[in-house]
Parts: C-alpha cells; sequence; structure tokens
C-alpha cells in the first residue's frame, strides 16, 4: 500500500512545486500518474521512491518501491550489475562457491540462494541473453537500459513498482513484453507514461495538477470521454458568455446613442425656447453627469463579463488555444517525389542491406518507416533527405524542402533563446510583434522569449519547432520524424498529432507508438 497525505515539494529555488497532495493505493492496485509537462510527475514518484527528499506532509509505504528512471545518465559510470544494486550479492555468491562461506558474505547473500538464476531468466525475458552484467552501463542502447531496470523487477521481486516512461526506447516487440509483464505482475504499480496502449491495461487514471491529484476510475479512453464532455460543456459556456458580453456591449452602444440623441434634441428645443444660458449649461452638466453614471453601470457589467470569460478561457486545455496554420507544399497528390532503383549503401566495405532497395514515394503519402536497431533506418533517412549518395543505383528526389525532426530537436540550437530561434525561421521578414503572436499562440508567453532553448524541456522544444514552422515561409514537401513521441506527455503528443493531421505535405515517420500512428492517419509501412 502506498499512502500519501499533504505532501509538498519546493525546488531548491524556493518555488514551489505541488503542495497537499493526497493519494492511496492499495495493495495489487496498478494506477497511472498522468498530467501535464511540470506538473511534477517525475518528481512524485522520487518522492515515494525515496530520492527526492519532500517539503512537508506524510509518506507511508507497506514496503520498499523498486524505481525505474525515465533518464539513465547518472548511472553509466556504473556496471550493469551496480546499477541494479546486485554486484555485492553475486560478489558474495561467487566467493561462497569458491570455498569462502565466511559470516561477511554469508550475510551478504542473505539466504538468496537462486540470485544467479532469477537474473538469468529475468535477463532472457527481456532479449538480453547475452548481456554480461558486467558490461558498462554507458556501452547499452537506451532500450537495453529500460531492459535492465525491467529484468531487475524479476531480480528483486519488489511489492510496489514505481516506472517512469517504461516503454520510451523499447522497440514494437520490447513493448508487448512490457504489456504482458504489466498485465501479469500482482505488485502494487504506479506508472507515469503518455504510451496509450499501456494506459489502457491500468484501472484508474490519477491526473496531477496545480490543484491536486483527481483520481478517475477507469482505463485511459474512458477518461479521455469525461474530459471530452468536461472540455465540451466549458466550452459551450465560453460560447454563451461570449455572446452575453457582446449583447451588453450592443446594448450600451444602444443606450449611449439613445442618449446622446435625446441630449441633441434637447439642446435645440432649449436654444428655440430662449433659456439663459445659466439654466442650459446647469442642464448640460445634469445630463453628462446621467450619461457618465449609465457609462458606469454598463462598463462595470462588462468587465465583470469579461473577467469571466478571461478565467473561463484560462482553463481550456492548452491545445485548444493554438493556432497552426502550416503552409502545405506546392507539389499536387500523387506526384512521385522519391524514386530508388536499386539502392544500397557501405561503411567500409560492408553494405547495409543484403539486398538493394527499389522504391517509391508519393506526394502526400503518410508512410512509417520500420526495422530492428541496425536496419539502417538512419541511413535511408540520410540518403532521402541527400546528406549522403547511394554507391550503388539511382535515387530521384523532387523534394525542393524538407524537415528532419530528430529524437532530440536538434533543429533548435540551444546557443539561442527561445525568440532568436523563431526569428531563425522568419523568412518571410515578418513584424517583431507577429513572430511574438505566433509564441504566443505556442504557448510561449512574453516571460519565456527570453527563456535559453537548453533549458527547454522534450515538450517544450517540440511545441517551438512546430511554431517555427508555421513561420517558415518554404512549405516543406516532406516532414520527417524520428520517434516524435518519446519524453512528450499525453498533452504535448495530443498538439504534435493535431500538427501534423494539419500538414497536407508527405510524410515518414519512425515510431513503434502504434496509438499515434494510427491518430497520423500513416497508410502504408517501408519495412527494412
Amino acid at each position: 500500500m502506498v499512502f500519501l497525505q499533504n505532501i509538498s515539494y519546493i525546488h531548491p529555488n524556493k518555488e514551489l512545486l505541488f503542495d497537499n497532495i493526497n493519494l492511496t493505493v492499495n495493495k495489487h492496485e496498478k494506477i497511472a500518474l498522468i498530467g501535464n509537462n511540470g506538473t511534477g510527475k517525475s518528481t512524485l514518484l522520487k518522492i515515494i521512491a525515496g530520492n527526492l527528499s519532500y517539503s512537508g506532509g506524510k509518506l507511508s509505504l507497506g514496503s520498499q518501491a523498486y524505481y525505474l528512471p525515465q533518464i539513465f545518465g547518472q548511472y553509466n559510470h556504473l556496471t550493469v550489475a551496480q546499477a541494479l544494486h546486485i554486484e555485492d550479492k553475486f560478489k558474495a555468491l561467487r566467493e561462497i562457491l569458491n570455498g569462502k562461506p565466511t559470516e561477511e558474505n554469508l550475510s551478504l547473500l542473505n539466504d538468496d540462494w537462486d540470485l544467479e538464476e532469477r537474473c538469468y531468466e529475468a535477463l532472457k525475458y527481456w532479449q538480453l541473453n547475452k548481456l554480461d552484467i558486467n558490461q558498462k552501463f554507458t556501452e547499452l542502447s537506451g532500450g537495453q537500459k529500460t531492459k535492465v531496470f525491467l529484468a531487475g523487477i524479476f531480480i528483486h521481486q519488489p511489492k510496489i513498482i514505481l516506472l517512469d516512461e517504461p516503454s520510451n526506447h523499447l522497440d514494437t516487440a520490447g513493448r508487448q513484453l512490457l504489456y504482458d509483464f504489466i498485465q501479469s505482475n500482482s505488485s502494487t504499480m504506479i506508472i507515469v507514461s503518455h504510451d496509450r496502449k499501456l494506459l489502457n491495461l491500468l484501472d484508474t487514471m490519477c491526473e496531477l495538477s496545480k490543484h491536486g491529484i483527481t483520481s478517475y476510475g477507469g482505463d485511459y479512453d474512458f477518461y479521455a470521454e469525461l474530459k471530452q464532455i468536461e472540455n465540451n460543456a466549458l466550452n459551450h459556456t465560453i460560447h454563451t458568455k461570449e455572446k452575453t458580453l457582446k449583447k451588453a456591449r450592443e446594448k450600451e452602444r444602444e443606450t449611449l446613442e439613445r442618449k446622446n440623441k435625446l441630449d441633441a434634441r434637447g439642446r435645440k428645443k432649449q436654444i428655440k425656447s430662449g433659456m439663459p444660458k445659466t439654466m442650459m449649461n446647469k442642464m448640460k452638466n445634469d445630463s453628462e453627469k446621467s450619461s457618465s453614471r449609465t457609462k458606469g453601470i454598463h462598463a462595470e457589467k462588462i468587465n465583470g463579463i469579461s473577467q469571466e470569460l478571461t478565467l473561463l478561457r484560462s482553463t481550456l486545455p492548452d491545445i485548444d488555444k493554438m493556432k497552426f496554420g502550416f503552409n502545405n507544399s506546392a507539389l499536387h497528390k500523387g506526384k512521385i517525389l522519391i524514386k530508388a532503383a536499386n539502392i544500397n549503401f557501405n561503411y567500409e566495405s560492408q553494405f547495409i542491406w543484403k539486398e538493394n532497395l527499389s522504391f517509391q514515394v508519393l506526394s502526400g503519402e503518410r508512410i512509417r518507416l520500420q526495422g530492428l536497431n541496425g536496419s539502417g533506418k538512419t541511413t535511408l533517412i540520410k540518403l532521402i533527405l541527400g546528406d549522403i549518395e547511394p554507391k550503388t543505383g539511382s535515387l530521384f528526389s523532387a523534394i525542393n524542402n524538407s524537415v528532419y525532426i530528430d529524437q532530440d530537436y536538434s533543429l533548435i540550437n540551444d546557443k539561442l533563446n527561445v525568440y532568436e530561434q523563431a526569428e531563425l525561421f522568419n523568412t518571410n521578414a515578418l513584424q517583431e510583434h507577429e513572430v511574438k503572436i505566433r509564441l504566443n499562440r505556442f504557448l510561449f508567453p512574453k516571460e519565456e522569449w527570453n527563456k535559453p532553448c537548453n533549458a527547454l524541456s522534450g515538450g517544450e522544444r517540440m511545441r517551438l519547432i512546430l511554431c517555427c514552422l508555421t513561420i517558415y515561409s518554404f512549405a516543406p514537401d516532406l516532414i520527417i520524424l524520428d520517434e516524435p513521441t518519446n519524453n512528450l506527455d499525453i498533452q504535448n503528443m495530443d498538439i504534435l498529432t493535431a500538427a501534423i493531421n494539419e500538414y497536407e505535405g508527405t510524410l515518414i515517420v519512425v515510431s513503434h507508438d502504434d496509438y499515434f500512428l494510427e491518430q497520423i492517419q500513416i497508410q502504408k509501412t517501408m519495412m527494412l
């Protein structure tokens, strides 16, 4: 069981991240912890794992939790055995088996005699049969690092498991192993993930926001339906309030126009009747005071409605605030964009593909590029983009402009700030205020224009690239996305999906996220 009561966390710079967080996870329960970037999901997992001290409140665990982190860089100086905290036990077991059953070795082993067998079975399950536990962690790929920590669950057999984006870096086969494991394991689980397929395996969605944690019974699809109903109701309320505001302004204008006409008619009568000037001035002052009172009454009403409308709009999902407006390629759909005939490429004397590749890509197509690690996906992308030339065969390309968005969003120049990065794509000489309007649309308000790009999160980098593409005056004929959803939260995945679905040019995507591929309407697969 996991019990959190009034947990708060304050950053070292004294900034409050969250306050009064309450959560109870019962034995054998499996929940998802969801929420937008910056709400503190990973921080909360670290607090539960005991890796971070909380600022206030109470935390109680039925047993020690096992934690799979989202980022592995802090383990690169360790071996696999050290990262999994089994090096000392393994060393003690070896020494005992070699005739050194010292008290220290027996204490370290703690009767864990089947440790070696569990390690073998765990690594085998996660397709790491050939992995040496004394290998340096830094030598492993992202997927292998994730699998090592997943194997650690089999080895340590914890009753509470904390997983932070566990499907990141896993290929399709690895993800399926993860799904099967989550369904079959009876431990208590708290999982942070943007993987819709994984989230639909869980029974409860716990949404972390600035207001605390709100629990929704059911899988992610059920949660999404409820949120859509809430958002539809909110949009209806906003629309009604906008109509009320419009009517209030019309009423103000009509009232003032009517009063001005009456006042003008009254002044004409006063002049004709020969009324003394002092009396006319008094009546004029009375009229002006009356107009002022009328204006004040209407202004107060209008301001009240405007404030209510501003408050309602501030609660809209961020994606509803955005305007994409991408330029689209001038190439008509169906035109041959790329045609490859018997192409191949070699590093030193070894060709990448056993058989030469022949294919064509038509303008407007949406293609998934799929293949195992080492199958040559990156090489093929370089060939398509013209960064390298094939060593055999021919490659025709009608591409005028292309955009390649990799996993690290390398189109972002970390030496620039947010505004400077946007200006980098301002090839159409937009005015400064227009560039800043675009930044606002993509959730970069005034206080973030000077923020250095190297301080941006994955989701922020993605949003800034999308913003840059709306500023860019040349419509790309081709956009290539390489694992674009890695490290994005659900909100930013929705933003990316909406943007891609507005783009009408050619799309090539490398991704293991089946839900994302379905949402962006992939039409065919190129398998390497």
